[in-house]
């Protein structure tokens, strides 16, 4: 069983949310969209002082791409990927999201 075969849904849905995701991580490294990370832009400013904003998109940016990057594998390997990639999927997402969390915490902090 293949990975196009558990999925419903048009295959175009995969390639504008990878094309979301591009930006959004394009926009990340190159330091700019720093509103884009959460708790961030509502953060004060006192709160916002106490982190180095261009390690924070780095680090941001970086998670985002691989995240994209799994999406872009997605999108081109559907007919070909078995199944059980979407178990991939998700676990290598959460502890991409689970490693975003602890180095913005502990690196990006001055």
């Amino acid at each position: 069983m293949s990975l196009a075969d558990i999925s419903i849904g048009p295959a175009w849905v995969l390639w504008v949310v990878f094309a979301i995701f591009a930006i959004i991580s394009i926009a990340l490294l190159t330091g700019r969209c720093e509103n884009l990370i959460a708790g961030y832009n509502t953060a004060t400013e006192d709160e916002k002082g106490m982190y180095d904003t261009k390690k924070l998109c780095r680090v941001g940016g970086t998670g985002i791409s691989i995240i994209t990057f799994m999406i872009f594998i997605m999108a081109v390997g559907k007919p070909y990927l078995p199944a059980s990639f979407a178990t991939v999927f998700l676990t290598i997402t959460l502890i991409d999201c689970f490693t975003i969390i602890i180095l913005a915490n502990t690196i990006c902090k001055n």
